[in-house]
């Protein structure tokens, strides 16, 4: 797939939300708290797409691109869940074949789900999956790879989140998002630099897995010593793509190392203030915007998904949780 390293225009971002509209949902914006003494915190419902996460609007413009030999050999990607959801919905809607490298361990609502929409599963551990991503191969997989991140036809897809936010709150001073590969805050960049360039633009990542923190710190991409598996498993990587790197570092105006407890926190508030079920990763930019770190308001925290096991969800938010 298109690992072209030139900047995402929004041209591309613009021609993947016509091309992709038919797919996707127009996700809401909805305000965290009805109270105007409370920070003025938004949230883009992206957990409300058809396989409850943001990936599919990266992977049915990635898929929707694809020239005729290319389906032919049918596609692969690498994914905890999410990714893997959004290209096996896209291939079936294409009617080509798909194949998932499941990284382990992983959750049981996630990979039942990649096995409804009819994606042939590998299961493999974290390192071997990652190494998978570096190289964009893995022993016994054919096919066209479409990457979960470092792909510029899915980073442009997933540019289109930062579209429908600028429409609905023109007046936003700040946009916050999750970052796993990077894919998703770099096409949220890209866009926002491109029409609304004052708008900041800020990562989210857990304590147990925070490279682009480190990154930034240090000025160049690094690798995170510390990793942790955790329930955020939809981000925090172990590195940084130098490629990612390029592409986001003079775009975002920093990264949120959130601790564990405080996404757990943004999971019962979202859940108690408007009903929504967030995986850790959906959560974890609410968080970062509750932290006061990113500034005043309008933030608008993108929830990038909801695929998270009903019974971790009530462990996680439960009277005992923590």
């Amino acid at each position: 797939m298109n690992g072209n390293q030139e900047p995402i225009t929004i041209e591309e971002i613009r021609a993947a939300a016509g091309r992709i509209r038919h797919v996707i949902v127009r996700t809401p914006l909805v305000r965290l708290s009805s109270d105007p003494e409370d920070p003025d915190i938004y949230l883009k419902l992206e957990n409300l797409q058809p396989i409850n996460a943001f990936k599919l609007r990266g992977a049915a413009n990635a898929v929707a691109l694809l020239s005729e030999q290319e389906r032919l050999q049918g596609v692969w990607t690498i994914s905890a869940g999410n990714a893997g959801q959004g290209v096996a919905y896209a291939a079936r809607a294409a009617g080509i074949p798909c194949t998932v490298v499941v990284i382990q361990p992983a959750s049981y609502t996630k990979v039942a789900r990649m096995k409804r929409l009819g994606a042939t599963l590998i299961h493999a551990p974290f390192d071997q999956c990652w190494r998978a991503m570096e190289e964009r191969r893995f022993p016994g997989v054919q096919g066209v790879f479409i990457h979960p991140f470092d792909d510029r036809d899915f980073i442009a897809g997933n540019g289109t989140v930062a579209l429908e936010i600028l429409e609905d709150l023109p007046t936003v001073r700040a946009v916050v998002c999750a970052v796993g590969g990077g894919g998703l805050i770099a096409g949220i960049a890209s866009a926002l630099h491109a029409v609304a360039p004052g708008i900041a633009v800020w990562g989210a990542e857990p304590e147990t897995a925070s490279p682009l923190a480190a990154s930034l710190e240090a000025g160049s991409p690094q690798s995170f010593s510390a990793w942790q598996a955790s329930f955020v498993d939809g981000a925090g990587g172990k590195s940084v793509f130098p490629s990612m790197w390029a592409r986001v570092h003079q775009l975002v105006s920093g990264s949120v190392v959130v601790s564990l407890a405080e996404v757990q926190n943004a999971m019962k508030l979202l859940a108690e203030n408007v009903r929504v079920i967030a995986e850790g990763a959906g959560a974890l930019p609410v968080a970062a915007a509750l932290s006061g770190k990113i500034g005043e308001g309008p933030v608008v925290a993108v929830v990038s998904g909801g695929n998270i096991d009903l019974a971790t969800f009530c462990e996680l938010i439960g009277p005992h949780a923590g």
